[in-house]
């Protein structure tokens, strides 16, 4: 007999053997039917999986993320299966689960596909997910996995084979088609119910751009057809909201091939919408006791060595700079925190000194591939809003949880209501990505813990998702639509100030080390301005917006006025503009409501005798005539009032 622990910590004895979906069969036949995956003592079984030993189990439904992954990773091998009955000769190469869906490289050889032939595949997809097809799994040797893929001609596989150790290789099969996996996977493809496969895209073999270019399916499928009937309609608002879409309509930035791929140039309204979120962060710093720096945008090569920086992410930085002198290299900088850790550096410091807390919009690049560049999203250079702390041992819970006060603080201003926190751990089973001390790890992981909890944040723990000097706090924001977007973020690190061995003198006279906390509540100014264009669908908040006032006079006969209008909103800063196109009111009240400006004024002969304006709110909410005072009272009130 085994002893099977629930999350509600009651405790039954089964029959060594049984599997998840048996001790779910005799909770519930319910619940059997709905249950997609369990986790085993922290590991994700097949449903189907013999559990042999006493365990910690976890039933997941399809509102859990586990489940999800597992149903869309299983619709990437029914697709796998379509197209191979579709198009014989075909070779794969990976088939993942992702945030939304699941897609599958393929080499299709002489053969393409278009937009066209995905319906065609849909329903050879619904064909064999309705013969119930059971997911099989089947261990065997690496020979047994190279001879298999081998003779299929399938140099992809055998090329992930060869990185496999012999004992830990899987095959799946549903149906006719086997694939190289680890798993896991739903008990069989009925359960796969709704199918849309949504785009096609080239991506190069293993993301190397020295590799053949294969083709990307991308998909998504549902246990219910009205689920996929949701997903679309909100595709559509996402396309509506795009903030590629968006930032082009609203004048916000461009991009340019003669300047270089994921390299933004922010238009005026976009460089004046960045230079108000600098200041809005900036007064909240201030309050906070943080200390303004600037440091360069390149660093010698060494900084970026002594700091591991280059070690774990040469790879993806931009190649290194020769000078005229010989053997001396700079890098386009990565990360703002060597340079900061220098700073710190400059002088001695004691403990009373501390915390320090640097803060800049630093500019940093990484060498994203083409292929994965998107938008503001995704760029290669891009403005974080850093800041390092550095402090004390006993100052570190209090001064994470002040900075966990200024994130929420920009979230309840931005209206970012749903959120969760992830504590991002490092991998207890792969210890090599990472630097430092088991000793300072744990003392790390314990301070973000315990200040979370301190928080009451609603938290989540991921295991390998922190950064190899230490573990965070990332903070997950739902947008209004739903997606999830990971932007505020917050680290301790113990092992930065060891490489650059920094110091202050503590109490007793002895030299000591700090301890220090990286922050970022945007993230980076390109990422956050991206996501709060769609979060709004481009109504930003009124003290953001880029015009917070259109003035439209009723005819030219008014244009004067209007110009005296703007002039006098200008002197109480409010941001307006002048609408005197030859077109007719409606026309211009329409056209200034798809550019999303919080409030339009419209001036004619009243409103000039009377020194007042109409005013009408976005949405088309009338407010009536105010004079120009009490608008400018009225429209500063209503900023106070989302800046509190």
């Amino acid at each position: 007999m085994i002893k099977i622990t629930f999350p509600d910590g009651a405790v039954k004895e089964y029959n060594q053997g049984i599997t998840a979906y048996e001790i779910a069969q005799g909770i519930s036949p319910r619940l059997a039917a709905d249950v997609i995956v369990a986790t085993v003592n922290g590991e994700i079984y097949d449903l189907d999986r013999p559990i042999n030993s006493d365990a910690e189990l976890k039933l997941h439904k399809w509102e859990d993320k586990e489940a999800k992954k597992a149903f869309w990773h299983s619709s990437s091998h029914l697709m796998a299966e379509a197209l191979e009955a579709l198009y014989p000769g075909i070779k794969f190469g990976i088939g993942p689960a992702i945030d939304n869906g699941f897609y599958y490289d393929v080499d299709l050889g002489d053969t393409t596909i278009s937009d066209e032939d995905l319906p065609k595949i849909e329903a050879k997809m619904m064909e064999l997910a309705r013969n119930k097809e059971s997911f099989v799994r089947t261990d065997v040797p690496k020979a047994e996995a190279l001879a298999k893929f081998t003779a299929k001609g399938d140099q992809y596989k055998c090329e992930l084979i060869d990185g496999l150790e012999d004992g830990t290789i899987s095959f799946y099969t549903n149906g006719n088609f086997t694939d190289l996996c680890r798993g896991p996977h739903l008990r069989d493809t009925s359960m796969i119910k709704a199918i849309k496969l949504l785009s096609i895209a080239g991506a190069y073999w293993r993301g190397d751009e020295h590799n053949k270019m294969l083709t990307r399916i991308y998909g998504i499928t549902f246990p219910k057809k009205s689920m996929l009937d949701e997903y679309l309609v909100m595709l559509e608002e996402a396309k509506k909201r795009d903030h590629r879409k968006l930032g082009r309509e609203m004048e916000l930035f461009t991009f340019s091939n003669r300047v270089g791929q994921g390299l933004p140039l922010w238009l005026p309204k976009g460089a004046d919408l960045r230079g108000r979120l600098q200041e809005f962060l900036q007064k909240v710093q201030k309050r906070y006791g943080y200390l303004p720096v600037i440091t360069p945008h390149i660093g010698s090569k060494d900084l970026y060595i002594t700091s591991g920086h280059w070690a774990h992410y040469g790879a993806d930085s931009f190649r290194p700079i020769t000078t005229p002198q010989e053997g001396e290299e700079y890098l386009l900088k990565p990360m703002n925190c060597p340079h900061h850790c220098e700073i710190y550096r400059s002088k001695p410091r004691s403990y009373k000194d501390l915390p320090l807390r640097f803060a800049e919009f630093g500019t940093v690049y990484r060498y994203e591939q083409s292929g994965e560049l998107h938008g503001l999203t995704r760029v290669r250079g891009f403005t974080q809003d850093d800041a390092h702390l550095f402090c004390r041992p006993d100052q570190i819970k209090e001064e994470f949880c002040k900075v966990i006060d200024i994130i929420l603080y920009v979230f309840k201003t931005l209206n970012f209501t749903e959120f969760t926190a992830q504590v991002s751990l490092r991998d207890p089973n792969n210890k090599t990505k990472y630097i430092g001390s088991d000793e300072n790890w744990a003392k790390a992981e314990q301070a973000i813990i315990e200040a979370a909890a301190e928080k009451n944040l609603p938290t989540v723990v991921e295991l390998g998702e922190a950064a190899f000097y230490g573990p965070k706090l990332d903070f997950m924001v739902k947008d209004a639509l739903g997606r999830s977007w990971q932007l505020g973020t917050i680290q301790v690190d113990y092992n930065l100030p060891e490489r650059f061995e920094l110091e202050y003198v503590d109490s007793n006279n002895a030299k000591a080390r700090p301890v220090m906390i990286h922050r970022a509540p945007f993230g980076s100014l390109e990422r956050f301005v991206a996501v709060l264009l769609e979060h709004t669908g481009g109504k930003f908040p009124l003290w953001l917006a880029p015009d917070q006032v259109a003035i439209l006079p009723l005819s030219e006969k008014y244009n004067d006025f209007a110009k005296k209008v703007c002039e006098l909103l200008e002197n109480y800063e409010i941001r307006a503009l002048i609408d005197n196109r030859n077109e007719t009111i409606g026309k211009k009240i329409r056209e200034n409501e798809l550019k999303h400006i919080p409030f339009i004024l419209v001036v004619g002969e009243k409103e000039e005798a009377s020194g007042s304006v109409a005013v009408r709110k976005q949405g088309g909410e009338n407010l009536g005539v105010m004079s120009i005072e009490d608008f400018a009272n009225y429209i500063s009130n209503a900023v106070k009032e989302e800046l509190n």
